[in-house]
């Protein structure tokens, strides 16, 4: 559940809780700002399935002892009655309904009696921002629950194939249904991670051509974010892991494709790792660039400068008010014809060899091209 805080021109989440501390575990407190609850249900057999909206849970009853196997998804954890009938209904504990509406939870596998309780975080990029939200599965003997904080996800992969009846999820229990719902949650992981590889990218040309302090803060927003992201799913792999040694809501040969969905977590990891590295790679690259950029402004004003040194001795020399009537020595130059004209001459020439020698030696121009006369 969390307020937004809005910093430059980016939206952030802060998760803030509903309950004071020390409150009665178990209490209920809905965020005001959530959405009403939406409940979405899918009925499902090997043969046929069914699917609808509906807006009293008094119809769930009639409509789950038709079907073998039904999935009620609910978005928006708006209203707490709705909450605490759903949890009479399908016998949820009330620490667990506590779980779900205070939605900073980290990803995790809890069993009770009757379900066992699983949260997963899903995200996405929104408006250039990382979003995470959080999904409740409860798998019980013939139902699978769960509960969004809004509107979309996804999972519509996973109701395709059930409308479809693609694979073997309309011949599976339950135990299916919640690895399949996991397995599109951690899946969706990896076009996030492929949207921030091709932001480093992007930076990465950007500190070659030309670095400023807006690639500093891109850099420090990409890191924050990859800090995010690891926080999040270094949970999911564990919770998997419990998930394989459950023996009394999972089947043993549902544990063959949680394997592979492991195998999903730890590939993620590996690339969270990886682009932090190569955040971090990028921020001290850019240093060193900055660095070689003002050592080439100073090794150009230095060249300047000392081009400019014995030309100003001469000025400064010439400068002098000597008066070349009081003395033959005082400047004779001074009246002679040409005195003006080698005067520049001299100019001209301490120049250009100065010049010409910092060029011939790599200190002015392009260092590659004396390397190819050289050759």
């Amino acid at each position: 559940m969390g307020n937004h805080r809005k910093t430059g021109q980016e939206k952030r989440t802060v998760f803030r809780r509903q309950t004071l501390p020390g409150a009665v575990p178990g209490t209920l407190e809905v965020d005001p700002g959530a959405p009403f609850p939406k409940i979405h249900i899918i009925g499902y057999s090997p043969e046929e399935m069914e699917e609808k909206e509906i807006t009293e849970t008094t119809e769930l009853s009639a409509f789950m002892e038709a079907w073998p196997l039904t999935w009620i998804n609910v978005d928006g954890l708006g209203d707490s009655a709705i909450l605490l009938e759903l949890a009479e209904i399908f016998q949820i504990h009330k620490l667990a309904l506590e779980d779900v509406v205070h939605v900073h939870q980290r990803s995790k596998v809890d069993v009770y009696d009757n379900n066992l309780f699983v949260v997963a975080r899903m995200a996405s990029i929104l408006n250039g921002v990382l979003e995470t939200e959080q999904l409740s599965i409860f798998l019980g003997d013939g139902f699978i629950v769960t509960f969004q904080e809004r509107v979309g996800d996804c999972l519509d992969p996973v109701r395709d194939r059930i409308r479809k009846g693609k694979g073997r999820i309309r011949r599976s229990g339950a135990d299916y249904l919640a690895y399949a719902i996991l397995d599109a949650v951690i899946d969706g992981w990896f076009p996030v991670l492929e949207d921030y590889g091709e932001k480093l990218e992007t930076l990465e040309d950007s500190i070659l051509e030309k670095p400023d302090s807006q690639t500093v803060s891109s850099i420090h927003r990409v890191k924050r974010d990859l800090l995010e992201v690891r926080r999040t799913v270094w949970p999911t792999r564990e919770t998997v892991n419990s998930l394989m040694r459950e023996s009394d809501f999972v089947q043993p040969e549902t544990n063959l494709y949680l394997r592979d969905c492991y195998d999903h977590v730890i590939q993620i990891i590996d690339m969270v790792e990886s682009y932090r590295d190569m955040a971090s790679g990028l921020m001290e690259f850019y240093l060193s660039s900055v660095s070689n950029r003002m050592n080439e402004i100073m090794k150009v004003l230095t060249i300047i400068a000392t081009i400019f040194i014995p030309l100003t001795f001469f000025a400064g020399i010439y400068g002098m008010n000597f008066n070349p009537d009081a003395s033959p020595w005082n400047m004779p130059e001074l009246n002679w014809r040409y005195g003006y004209l080698f005067f520049w001459a001299i100019i001209a020439v301490i120049g250009g060899a100065m010049a010409l020698f910092f060029r011939r030696r790599g200190w002015l121009g392009s260092p590659g091209r004396k390397r190819d006369r050289d050759n």
